[in-house]
């Protein structure tokens, strides 16, 4: 399938229904309003083709990035993609979910993800924030600088008050991440959460909360899954 081929599958894919519903959360018009399972489908059609992947990204159709990042292989991307990629990202299911899914399996995500976490851009720290969250999800802990995940999570609770609405989420669920998935942190994870507390964020016109910190680790905590790592950094 080329690009042609696939475009013209999502739209036939997309749905009223669907648009309305990501429409509610955020998304602009520039999409067909295709639903992630069926994303998941024609990804299978399409698995490998990295070059491919790059072309639905560029075409900056929402259900096309987040195929886009389905399908991207993240330990074959430059990392000038990558940054490419954390620019373009327009809508917070793409530089939260889909990017860093890619970023965080790729070379270069700790550096990237450093280096976004302190963009003014809402998109990009966000992203950042997303990117270390998945990386830490996939890494053993050996291969963790804890040192500095804990200078990150004072940077949470510093600045989290102050942050854009989406890094605000992001960042708070860096700290779930790291409750979850580092285990000699997670008492270092669970103060934090408890400093920072419920953290507010515009939600649009959903139903949507942001997760409890305390809470949510508390539950991972109580099934004795505390550093169960992930396969994939991918949603």
């Amino acid at each position: 399938m080329n690009l042609s081929d696939v475009m013209a599958e999502l739209e036939s894919l997309g749905s009223a229904q669907t648009r309305k519903i990501y429409s509610k959360h955020g998304a602009d018009e520039a999409m067909f309003g295709v639903k992630v399972a069926d994303l998941k489908k024609v990804a299978k059609k399409i698995k490998g083709q990295q070059g491919l992947a790059y072309e639905l990204f560029d075409t900056q159709n929402i259900d096309a990035m987040y195929l886009a990042g389905i399908v991207a292989d993240g330990s074959e991307m430059p990392r000038k993609q990558l940054e490419h990629w954390a620019k373009l990202a327009c809508w917070h299911m793409i530089y939260s979910y889909s990017v860093p899914g890619v970023a965080a399996e790729s070379p270069f995500a700790r550096p990237l993800a450093l280096k976004w976490i302190k963009s003014r851009k809402e998109n990009i720290s966000s992203c950042g924030w997303a990117t270390y969250s998945g990386l830490i999800s996939i890494t053993e802990d050996a291969h963790l600088d804890l040192d500095e995940i804990r200078t990150l999570l004072k940077m949470v609770e510093d600045h989290i008050n102050t942050a854009p609405g989406r890094t605000r989420y992001n960042m708070n669920g860096f700290v779930i991440s790291v409750g979850t998935y580092v285990k000699p942190l997670l008492k270092a994870a669970k103060s934090t959460a408890k400093r920072i507390g419920e953290v507010q964020v515009d939600m649009g016109d959903t139903s949507c909360k942001v997760p409890f910190a305390p809470d949510y680790i508390a539950k991972v905590e109580a099934m004795d899954r505390v550093g169960k790592k992930r396969k994939t950094a991918k949603c």
